[in-house]
C-alpha cells in the first residue's frame, strides 16, 4: 500500500537491492500477471470453446514468463541509456529496480481488473480498472526513476 502512497520513498529504501533479487520481484509480478489473466482466459474458453483454457493459459505462460522478462529488462536498458540525454543519470540497476518495482507493486490491481475482466466482463468497469492499474504503474515506475536519478 505504501508504495502506492509514497512511492519513492519505497524505492528509495530499496536501493542497492541485489540482482538476483530484483529478478525474483520481477518474476513474482509476472506470476502475478499470469494469475490476473486466468479470469478472461477462462471466460473467452467458455465463450469460444475452438481454443481451450489449457491453451490459452500456455501461450499467457509463454508471453508472461518467458518473454516479457527480456521486454523488461529490455525497457530498463532503454531508459538508463536515454537518460544519457538529459540532466539526470539512471544507472542500469537502478532503473530496473524502478521498473520491476512498479510492475510488482501495480499487481493487485491487476489483479482487480482481472477479475473484473472474467466475471463483470469487458464494459466500463473493466475499463476502469485497466486504467487504475495503468496509471498507477506510470506513476510509481516515474516516481521510482525520480527518487533514484542522480543530477550530474
Amino acid at each position: 500500500m505504501l508504495s502506492w502512497v509514497r512511492p519513492a520513498k519505497v524505492v528509495r529504501g530499496l536501493s542497492g537491492m541485489s540482482e538476483g533479487a530484483m529478478l525474483a520481484v520481477l518474476m513474482g509480478a509476472m506470476v502475478v500477471t499470469l494469475i490476473a489473466q486466468m479470469p478472461g482466459h477462462s471466460r473467452a474458453a467458455h465463450l469460444d470453446p475452438s481454443i481451450p483454457f489449457a491453451g490459452r493459459m500456455a501461450g499467457a505462460m509463454i508471453a508472461v514468463l518467458f518473454i516479457m522478462p527480456l521486454i523488461a529488462y529490455g525497457v530498463a536498458a532503454l531508459v538508463a541509456g536515454l537518460s544519457r540525454l538529459t540532466p539526470w543519470r539512471l544507472e542500469g540497476a537502478d532503473s530496473r529496480l524502478a521498473l520491476f518495482w512498479a510492475l510488482l507493486a501495480v499487481s493487485p490491481a491487476m489483479l482487480l481488473s482481472g477479475l473484473v475482466g472474467g466475471f463483470v466482463a469487458p464494459g466500463p468497469a473493466h475499463s476502469l480498472t485497466h486504467a487504475v492499474a495503468g496509471a498507477g504503474f506510470v506513476l510509481i515506475w516515474g516516481a521510482g526513476i525520480y527518487a533514484l536519478a542522480v543530477r550530474r
